[in-house]
């Protein structure tokens, strides 16, 4: 069987083996690069602090950050720091 594509006629053998490969060659791209090593030893939490910087637009509002902030502190001391 065949599809006609560009006014051409394309064996369906053809179409699955560029599917696949065109696959196959976005999967090696987003895979490649260089890996930030330095980043990588840190906890989620710390990175995501250092990424997102938050302020405080009224006293209310830090308040709520810092509420927020000990609940955290709190929850990670029970749980020992131990990381999932």
């Amino acid at each position: 069987m065949s599809y006609v594509i560009f006014g051409r006629a394309i064996k369906t053998e053809y179409l699955t083996l560029g599917t696949l490969f065109a696959t196959g060659g976005a999967v090696f791209a987003s895979l490649g690069g260089k890996k930030d090593s330095a980043s990588s030893g840190k906890p989620l939490a710390e990175r995501v602090k250092e990424a997102v910087p938050i302020s405080a637009g009224s006293s209310e509002e830090e308040q709520l950050m810092n509420s927020i902030s000990n609940f955290i502190a709190e929850a990670e001391k029970e749980r020992g720091g131990a990381h999932h």
